[in-house]
C-alpha cells in the first residue's frame, strides 16, 4: 500500500508523462508536491521503484516509466508500444498515444465526464489571432482534468511535433495565470495573439520554447506575455 506522498508523486509522473512525453525533473517533482527539498523526492522515487509503480530508465536523464498505478485510479497503467517507445526515444518520430491513458468510454460513462468549452484553432508555430469566441463543447472525462476549470484547443501546426503535439490534436488546457519553467503553456502576446509553447524565463524576458528544431524560440519582455492556461491532456483521432 502506497503512502499518500508516493501516491501524489506516481500520479504527477503519470500526469506529466501523458502531457508531454517526457519525466518531469527533480525541481518539477518538489515543486509539484510542494516540498522543501529533492531528497524527499529520491526517498519516494526509491520507494515507488523497489515497490514496482516505477521504474529509472538506463543512461538517460530525467528518464521515469510508470509501470503501474493504483487499483483505484480508473486510469490503464499500461502504456501502448507507441506511447513507450516515444518516451524513451523523443527524436525517434514516434507519435504517441496519448489516449492510452484513458479507460475506454462505455455508454454509461457520460456521467463521469465534463462538457469544458472547444475554441478555435491554436498555433503551435508562429502566434494566431487571440481566440475570443466559444465555438463548442467538448466532453472530457474528469482524470482528464484537474481541479481547476479548462477549456479545449484544437492544434495548428507542427512547433511542438517532438512531444508528441500534431496538427490537428485536441488540447485540454487548464485556466492559469501563473506556470513553472518547463511547462506547456499557452501564452498571450501583445494581448492579440496566442501560441502553444513550453515557457523558459531568462533574466528580463520570457522565453516561448518550440519542440521542433525547425521553429526558433520566441523572446519577449514579460510584459508582453500573458499565460492563460497549462496544458493538461490530449485527444487525438486517427
Amino acid at each position: 500500500m502506497l503512502t499518500q506522498k508516493q501516491r501524489d508523486l506516481l500520479m504527477f509522473i503519470h500526469d506529466y508523462t501523458s502531457r508531454t512525453g517526457l519525466s518531469p525533473s527533480f525541481e518539477e517533482m518538489k515543486d509539484g508536491l510542494d516540498l522543501k527539498s529533492k531528497s524527499g523526492i529520491h526517498r519516494l522515487i526509491n520507494a515507488l521503484v523497489e515497490r514496482g509503480f516505477l521504474e529509472r530508465l538506463p543512461n538517460k536523464a530525467r528518464a521515469l516509466e510508470v509501470k503501474k498505478l493504483p487499483e483505484n485510479t480508473g486510469i490503464r497503467s499500461v502504456s501502448s508500444p507507441e506511447t513507450v517507445a516515444a518516451i524513451k526515444n523523443p527524436k525517434a518520430g514516434v507519435k504517441p498515444n496519448f489516449k492510452q491513458s484513458a479507460p475506454a468510454m462505455p455508454a454509461s460513462f457520460g456521467a463521469e465526464m465534463a462538457e469544458v468549452p472547444l475554441y478555435g484553432k491554436i498555433a503551435a508555430g508562429s502566434p494566431i489571432e487571440a481566440l475570443r469566441q466559444e465555438n463548442s463543447m467538448i466532453g472530457v472525462p474528469f482524470h482528464m482534468m484537474g481541479s481547476m476549470p479548462c477549456y479545449a484547443l484544437t492544434i495548428e501546426g507542427d512547433s511542438m511535433m517532438k512531444v508528441g503535439i500534431m496538427d490537428g490534436d485536441i488540447v485540454i488546457i487548464e485556466k492559469c495565470d501563473r506556470a513553472n519553467d518547463g511547462d506547456i503553456v499557452v501564452a498571450l502576446v501583445d494581448e492579440e495573439e496566442v501560441t502553444l509553447k513550453r515557457l523558459r524565463r531568462e533574466i528580463g524576458s520570457v522565453v516561448l520554447m518550440p519542440e521542433n528544431d525547425s521553429y526558433q524560440p520566441i523572446r519577449l519582455p514579460p510584459h508582453r506575455v500573458r499565460i492563460q492556461g497549462r496544458l493538461r491532456s490530449l485527444f487525438r483521432n486517427y
